[in-house]
């Protein structure tokens, strides 16, 4: 996806809470403020790309401040909020099992996002009141159609505590559809994206493949992903992409030659302009096709 006059200010508001994570030494934040209005002067115009600026800023912090997971407590907190509402959502579940139902369960824990609704938002509250709302584009016919002809899904991972709410998901795909299905997560912390050690922690790495992206980017910079996952990437018969990174990374692909669906909740302005939806709306939304 290409910036948003908008994404300048969420930018600089997310790299301030990111330094203030990362450390509390002010003289050291100011020379990285700097920085990032030297390197934002000189990228971002129109045409940029706003996952690929954001990954780039996130870099210099941690590269700066020598923390290489400023959002470490964040992402404890997303998978407690994630244990916490998980039963209420199996009992949603089990009322009404549809493949429909378990996709939208799986895009309201994309609300737990402390890198786009920033780290002072009640997210449980989000969550909570959510649950009613209906998807604004649903897909999921179009999603179920590529599903039986598939023999293979790649599933892109995005934050912690989201990822509980995926594998209810992915356990739903296993048990109708025959699939060999990869979960991919982040090599190294980013916001509070999911690596390997969140997604082991809950057992995707019994159900699924699990692999990494092999960078930390903001979901999909193609650039900057391994070349072991770029071969994944190309191969797998289907995607499943979760949450805003991705899909502003995908969107800047001109095809795959494969079906791609984006899940996710529309947690800020430019990604609800991008999509023609309102803030805070949920989609599954169909990007590519064979």
């Amino acid at each position: 996806m290409k910036v948003y006059y908008e994404c300048g200010a969420c930018l600089l508001r997310q790299s301030k809470e990111a330094m203030n994570l990362a450390s509390d030494d002010t003289n050291l934040k100011l020379e990285i403020t700097e920085e990032i209005f030297k390197y934002l002067s000189n990228n971002f115009k129109q045409g940029a790309s706003s996952n690929k600026l954001g990954t780039d800023i996130h870099r210099i912090i941690k590269e700066k401040t020598n923390n290489p997971d400023p959002y470490k407590n964040e992402k404890k907190l997303g998978n407690k909020i994630a244990i916490e509402l998980e039963e209420k959502f199996k009992k949603i579940l089990k009322k009404d099992d549809s493949l429909e139902n378990y996709v939208k369960i799986s895009i309201i824990g994309n609300i737990l996002d402390f890198g786009a609704l920033g780290i002072n938002t009640d997210l449980k509250k989000l969550i909570s009141s959510s649950v009613n709302k209906k998807l604004r584009i649903n897909h999921v016919n179009k999603l179920k159609k590529s599903l039986e002809k598939s023999k293979s899904l790649l599933y892109l991972a995005d934050n912690t505590g989201e990822i509980t709410y995926d594998k209810q998901l992915i356990e739903k795909l296993i048990e109708n559809y025959n699939l060999k299905i990869t979960f991919a997560v982040k090599e190294k912390p980013i916001l509070n994206d999911a690596c390997v050690e969140d997604a082991k922690l809950i057992g995707l790495d019994k159900i699924t493949n699990l692999i990494t992206t092999g960078t930390d980017s903001i979901g999909i910079v193609y650039d900057y992903l391994s070349k072991d996952f770029k071969k994944i990437f190309e191969k797998e018969d289907l995607i499943i992409s979760k949450g805003m990174g991705n899909y502003e990374g995908l969107t800047e692909l001109n095809s795959l030659n494969k079906d791609v669906f984006c899940l996710l909740s529309a947690k800020c302005s430019a990604i609800a302009k991008d999509l023609g939806v309102e803030e805070n709306d949920m989609v599954v939304v169909k990007l590519f096709s064979k």
